[in-house]
């Protein structure tokens, strides 16, 4: 392929990705507008920009947060995802750094096991789960974090395992020596070495955790509604639907994630090579 060929290909490919970047964004940028519009004018005119006539500035926002209790609900979703995105993040790496260097069957068996749960869809042990969550008492917002840490370890161990194969034995060995026993060569020796894939796990986990509605309505319900459960209660029967208020609690909901996503992403790309790819 020719100096201009290689060109003209990425050219196109850079027309394609902005053609695909604009057709996911459309629909955030159509919710954002129509969350500025009074509600009778979103359905008639939804992909309209707000006029003089349709502007109603943040009255919809005013109106979803005193109709929801966005706040609270806001709480139990921080809450929820700083904990269980820690408790992922640390208990994962441990596990990986076990599996990898003690190399035995058993740990070998478990590896697998936990692998294959990234393959078990959800909706197959929901309803046995919620039951086994209500019997144990996690039907709370620190039970539901331990529930969250099971679906979410197949994944993170993988991920982490293989970043773990990449760290040369001879660093642990050398840590050994210095007088270090298993927890500080953990946490003073590994863990700050696995800190490209932890981060990648917690952006994962974070955006996973934070946008999830089935798995908080299953467990904790309505007693301690996180901002999913609390935008899909603005939908209300037919005819009562505020849809200026929805639109305007599904901007609050987002933005939080979008600006994590944007702060962290750099971190993604490197972190997911490295822990998937290495070793």
């Amino acid at each position: 392929m020719t100096g201009k060929e290689k060109k003209a290909a990425r050219r196109v490919l850079f027309v394609w990705l902005v053609f695909l970047a604009a057709v996911f964004v459309a629909p955030i940028l159509v919710v954002l507008l129509n969350s500025f519009k009074g509600q009778f004018y979103i359905t008639d005119e939804p992909f309209r920009l707000p006029t003089a006539e349709t502007f109603v500035g943040l009255t919809n926002y005013a109106a979803g947060i005193a109709k929801t209790g966005f706040w609270q609900a806001f709480g139990y979703s921080l809450f929820i995802t700083v904990c269980s995105v820690g408790v992922i993040v640390l208990f994962t790496a441990m596990t990986a750094w076990y599996i990898t260097r003690v190399k035995s069957r058993p740990a070998r068996i478990f590896y697998y096991l936990l692998v294959f749960s990234m393959i078990v869809p959800f909706q197959m042990v929901m309803f046995t789960m919620s039951k086994l969550a209500n019997m144990l008492g996690l039907d709370n917002p620190a039970g539901i974090v331990f529930i969250y840490l099971g679906f979410g370890a197949g994944l993170s161990v993988f991920l982490f395992s293989g970043f773990v194969r990449a760290i040369p034995e001879e660093i642990e060995e050398a840590a050994m020596i210095d007088g270090c026993n298993p927890i500080q060569m953990f946490f003073l020796v590994v863990f700050p070495m696995l800190r490209p894939t932890a981060v990648t796990i917690a952006i994962l986990n974070t955006m996973w955790i934070w946008n999830d509605y089935l798995l908080p309505y299953l467990v904790i319900g309505n007693k301690y509604k996180t901002i999913p459960i609390a935008v899909q209660y603005l939908q209300g029967g037919y005819g009562s639907r505020d849809m200026g208020a929805l639109m305007a609690l599904l901007v609050l909901s987002i933005v939080p994630i979008i600006v994590f996503y944007l702060t962290c992403q750099k971190h993604i790309i490197k972190g997911v090579a490295a822990g998937a790819v290495k070793g």
